[in-house]
């Protein structure tokens, strides 16, 4: 299948509430799958939502089970291909950590996310994923999950003194190598 263009901060698409998916199993969900994996792959994200090519439906992909070029020191994430999902927080805590995104492409900022998840949904034929996560693993399907609900993670970013552009925060980092 084709890798889709990316659509940026700014495009309102972006900021809308994704619709469930009813349909499993069907043609047209395995498409948008395929989609979504060629997608994220060509860009080399650690994850990507439906909505961040322009399909209005809760469908988040995510992980690697090798250590991805632009998250090197990260621990592997578990391929996933999550529908209508939801993430209840195991505990008060919070970790901030420094996060980019392929839709706000060259910036990169500081966001708070809970430390531990509990995260479930469906699986595209329908059958329920039930997980708990911590760390980056916690950050990415918060991070994906997010787009369903029309938040990009500057909306999160708490200090705006820790939000800016790759090039200038990172000298030397690739500006490409930032963004999930």
């Amino acid at each position: 299948m084709p890798v889709r263009p990316l659509l940026k901060m700014g495009d309102p698409r972006l900021l809308r509430v994704a619709q469930p998916v009813r349909d499993f199993d069907s043609p047209a969900l395995h498409a948008l799958i395929r989609d979504l994996e060629d997608t994220m792959a060509a860009a080399n994200g650690a994850g990507l939502a439906a909505p961040q090519i322009g399909e209005d439906w809760q469908v988040v992909i995510f992980g690697s089970g090798a250590p991805n070029p632009r998250y090197p020191e990260a621990p592997p994430v578990p391929r996933t291909v999550l529908l209508n999902p939801r993430i209840t927080p195991l505990g008060e805590a919070e970790e901030e950590g420094w996060e980019g995104c392929l839709s706000v492409p060259g910036l990169r900022g500081v966001v708070p996310r809970w430390s531990r998840i509990r995260y479930e949904g469906l699986d595209p034929q329908g059958r329920l994923i039930e997980r708990e996560a911590e760390g980056f693993h916690a950050r990415v399907v918060q991070h994906e999950c997010d787009h369903l609900i029309g938040m990009l993670y500057p909306m999160r970013v708490r200090d705006f003194r820790r939000f800016g552009y790759t090039e200038v925060l990172f000298p030397g980092l690739d500006a490409a190598a930032d963004e999930d």
